[in-house]
């Protein structure tokens, strides 16, 4: 599993890919979920950290 900021860059580069309409709901949803992630970002490693811990058992 990939750990939070490999997650994090990989939302950011969905993102950029539909940047070119920034009212297309695809956009939208990106965008916000990128900077509520980011704005939240230990508590977004806390979360992927023991989603791993799950995975491994």
């Amino acid at each position: 599993m990939p750990n939070a900021d490999q997650l994090l860059a990989k939302l950011y580069a969905l993102r950029k890919d539909y940047a070119d309409d920034p009212e297309d709901e695809t956009y939208q949803a990106l965008h916000h979920a990128f900077l509520f992630i980011s704005y939240n970002m230990a508590t977004f490693k806390e979360y992927v950290k023991k989603e791993a811990e799950k995975e491994e058992k």
